[in-house]
Parts: structure tokens; C-alpha cells; sequence
């Protein structure tokens, strides 16, 4: 898909930075659809959703934390938050909900134009060359096919955010592999900021949840201390009790 076929929406309250940002991706090639406030969003974007969206968290009507909620239900497009709400609470409560990255008040718009065209490239064209050729990957008991962006564990669906899934993704192609703060960030952002730490922190806390069965003792996403993060190599069941088996009648 060619950039300017890309649209993206803006829910901000401030008319004087829908216009600058507005201004900026029009110039990227970016076509591009605005509400100042959370009710107007949230009707526009169901009624016809976008390729991505920028959301501020104070606005009249309901808030942005209430917008990303609602757009969960439905859709995976890429959320990035802009607000003047910059505390590691507010941060992470945007992330909990399903943005995909966190930016704060006052912005360079170069910047978010950036991170617009990164995200857009991460989700659209998963299947590139850094993630392998395969389609379908499995580990253990869980499953995620980038094709159909889809990722199971133990036969159940369990529904992603972008970020989420271009992590495992990545993990998954490389089990066992670790991968620090700086490098996750990059792989997602092309670009590491000193404050983006907690973002990944985030993420992987997020996805915990999801995928293991007890969050506080993970069998699969490892922390290794003083490094990073890893995916434990599982066998799945099936091919546990395939060993076991082959086992059996080596032993008869």
C-alpha cells in the first residue's frame, strides 16, 4: 500500500495542533480526518475507520483512555497517544488500554510524522525480510500466523495490539534469542529515546498476561537480569507426548 493511500485520524481538542499535524502529514503524503472531541471521534471511527490513529487523552465528551478502549473492541489499527499527560501512571494506564506508544506535550511534528510512517510499516507489512519467510510459528502451546495476524495458545484466539503482535512475532521467530530494552524498542520504532523504557516494560507485562498462565511466574516471556528479555523453546503438548511415546517403545 503506497503512503498516500494511508489515512490517518486525529482526536485532539486543540484546533491549532489538529492544524500543524495536519499540515505535516498532508506534506508526508497522508491523507488525514479530525475530531475535537471523544464522542465525534469515536462515531467517525465506527462508522468508518482509519489506518491509524493519534489520540490526546483530555477531551470533552469522553476522554482519550475511553476513545482507545472502544476502538480496542473493534479494531487493531496503531494507536499512538499525544498528550500533555506525561507521569509513568498516565503512561502506562494508555498502554494497559491498547496504544501502541506514548508521546508527550510540547512535540516536534517532524517527529510524529516519523513514528506515523513506522507504525504504519510495522503493522501493513508484517511479512518482511527480518521476520522470516515462514507464515505460522508455534512454540510450545501457542501459535501465531503473520499472514492472518492471528495468534492462538492452546487452540484458543487471543486478541493482540500491533505492538503485541510484532513482539512475539519477533520473539517467536527466535526463540531463545535475548533482546534488550534498546534493541525491542528500535525493532518497533527505528528509533530508542531515553524515556521510551517503560513503554517496553509495558508491553511485556501486557502480554504476560495474556499468553502465560500465572503472569508473576512466566514460563515463556523470561526476563534475563541485566540484559533483556527472552521466549523460553517450548514443546507443545502434542509433541511431548510424541517423545514420550517414541520413548515407550524404544524401552519395549
Amino acid at each position: 500500500m503506497d503512503e498516500e493511500k494511508y489515512e490517518v485520524f486525529i482526536a485532539e481538542d486543540s484546533r491549532d495542533i489538529i492544524e500543524v499535524l495536519t499540515l505535516y502529514l498532508e506534506n508526508a503524503g497522508y491523507r488525514v480526518r479530525s475530531a475535537e472531541d471523544g464522542i465525534t471521534a469515536w462515531k467517525m471511527l465506527r462508522d468508518q475507520p482509519s489506518d491509524i490513529g493519534i489520540f490526546d487523552i483530555m477531551m470533552p465528551g469522553i476522554d482519550g483512555y475511553t476513545l482507545i478502549k472502544r476502538v480496542r473492541e473493534s479494531s487493531n489499527m496503531p494507536i499512538l497517544v499525544l498528550s500533555a499527560k506525561g507521569k509513568d501512571s498516565e503512561k502506562i494506564l494508555g498502554l494497559d488500554l491498547g496504544a501502541d506508544d506514548y508521546l508527550t506535550k510540547p512535540f516536534n511534528p517532524l517527529e510524529i510524522v516519523a513514528r506515523v510512517r513506522s507504525s504504519l510499516r510495522r503493522y501493513y507489512k508484517l511479512n518482511d525480510a527480518s521476520s522470516g519467510g515462514t507464515d505460522i510459528l508455534r512454540n510450545g502451546n501457542l501459535c501465531i500466523d503473520r499472514r492472518l495476524l492471528q495468534f492462538w495458545k492452546d487452540g484458543r484466539e487471543i486478541p493482540l495490539t500491533p505492538t503485541e503482535f510484532r513482539l512475539m512475532s519477533l520473539f517467536m521467530a527466535n526463540p531463545g534469542r535475548v533482546y534488550t530494552k534498546v534493541q525491542l524498542y528500535e525493532y518497533l520504532n527505528g528509533e530508542y529515546f531515553e524515556n521510551d523504557e517503560n513503554t517496553i516494560m509495558v508491553h511485556i507485562s501486557n502480554l504476560r498476561e495474556k499468553i502465560e498462565d500465572n503472569s508473576r511466574q512466566p514460563e515463556y516471556l523470561i526476563t534475563v537480569r541485566g540484559l533483556g528479555y527472552k521466549l523460553n523453546r517450548r514443546e507443545s503438548i502434542r509433541d511431548s507426548a510424541h517423545r514420550e511415546q517414541q520413548s515407550t517403545k524404544n524401552e519395549g
